[in-house]
């Protein structure tokens, strides 16, 4: 008997945005797509990332555990429509996935150093399909510290909730894909038991209501930042949708210009809970 897997299921990190809604013994599934990723397992502590609706744009991501106690994610916003960007995304991707284990496997070494190094490939990649502006939020999450040394190149801020409010991880760099020479820098911060690190694409900042006068409201990173401090303690699958349902809820028609995409990492309160 055919599987029926629903919506929400379909565009986990488990089973990848782009797996068929019916799966079983009698039915062939679709060759799996370039761009799928599988959320790693993590000790005592989850990582997710979820698209919602029909991908437009220039949003990617990818998780990557690259030795025993480090696991690398990354954000993309790649200037352009989808059909224009995939190739580049592709070849991107290559390069975080060959070079990231070669620079960040090993465990003395020193992570800002190898997170810069990783900017500066991803940049020259994106570079040899033109110039095309890509900001990009990549972190590198150590377990054994509850660490993540993190490079913003121009990307919307990132935010770190714990028990002291909501903090945000500005931008340490230009974006990627615009000159061959920027420099980027890293920066860390510490995931306490129970904090939270989340990750949203352009187009969930751009989220927009049309006021009956005409007057238009962003949802805007204020209005991320709130929903975010206002989510109850949740799965990184879960707290992803809650974003996207946030969002969603503000602006009252489907974006045809932008992706919405999220990216959560969630360290468990206790070590007994992951």
């Amino acid at each position: 008997m055919t599987q029926r897997v629903n919506a929400e299921e379909a565009i986990s990190p488990s089973n990848g945005f782009w797996r068929s809604l019916f799966i079983g013994p009698e039915v062939t599934p679709p060759p799996t797509d370039p761009l799928h990723c599988d959320a790693p397992e993590l000790r005592h502590a989850e990582i997710a990332a979820v698209y919602t609706g029909q991908r437009v744009a220039g949003d990617f991501y990818e998780l990557l555990r690259v030795g025993p106690s480090r696991m690398l994610f990354v954000l993309l916003d790649i200037a352009g429509q989808r059909a224009d960007t995939r190739e580049i995304l592709i070849a991107v991707q290559k390069t975080f996935r060959t070079l990231a284990p070669e620079l960040l496997a090993g465990e003395d070494l020193n992570e800002t150093t190898a997170m810069i190094e990783l900017c500066h490939e991803m940049n020259l990649t994106i570079l040899g399909g033109g110039l095309r502006s890509c900001p990009a939020f990549m972190g590198c999450y150590n377990e054994n510290l509850g660490t993540v040394c993190y490079a913003n190149a121009g990307h919307t801020a990132g935010l770190l909730r714990d028990e002291t409010g909501v903090t945000l991880l500005e931008a340490t760099g230009l974006p990627l894909g615009l000159f061959s020479h920027t420099t980027q820098s890293a920066a860390t911060c510490h995931l306490v038991p129970g904090a939270a690190l989340l990750a949203v694409s352009r187009g969930i900042i751009e989220a927009e209501y049309v006021e009956a006068d005409g007057r238009a409201a962003e949802f805007g990173l204020d209005g991320v930042k709130q929903s975010f401090q206002d989510a109850a303690v949740l799965s990184a699958h879960d707290l992803c949708l809650t974003m996207l349902q946030a969002a969603r809820k503000f602006m009252p028609t489907t974006p045809t210009q932008n992706d919405l995409t999220t990216l959560a990492l969630v360290r468990s309160a206790s070590p007994g809970t992951a």
